[in-house]
């Protein structure tokens, strides 16, 4: 599956759209990561902990988006894009969505 944040994909030609591929996952915090994120923040720098958490939920939302577009019978996503919204305190959604093209 290629993947790109452009509209098209140099050397290919997109000869159907299938529709818009989405893939989320929603994380909470734990009370291991408060702890050590509670203590960085008093001495500052980056909290590296919810950095791997980010990362961690990212990866997986674009995996459910690849396999949304598979399920479609894709052979590329075009246009992705990321979005994030905070669902409760403590608990983050990471959305991956792009649109799905045959080539």
């Amino acid at each position: 599956m290629i993947l790109s944040t452009t509209e098209t994909i140099a050397g290919k030609n997109i000869t159907q759209v299938l529709g818009i591929a989405r893939g989320s996952t929603v994380r909470a915090r734990n009370i291991g990561r408060d702890f050590f994120a509670g203590l960085k923040n008093i001495v500052g720098g980056e909290i590296s902990e919810y950095t791997k958490l980010q990362a961690e939920a990212r990866e997986q939302a674009m995996a459910r988006m690849t396999e949304d577009a598979n399920r479609m019978g894709a052979d590329a996503i075009v246009n992705v894009r990321f979005a994030t919204a905070q669902i409760m305190q403590g608990a983050s959604e990471i959305l991956a969505y792009g649109t799905a093209v045959k080539l």
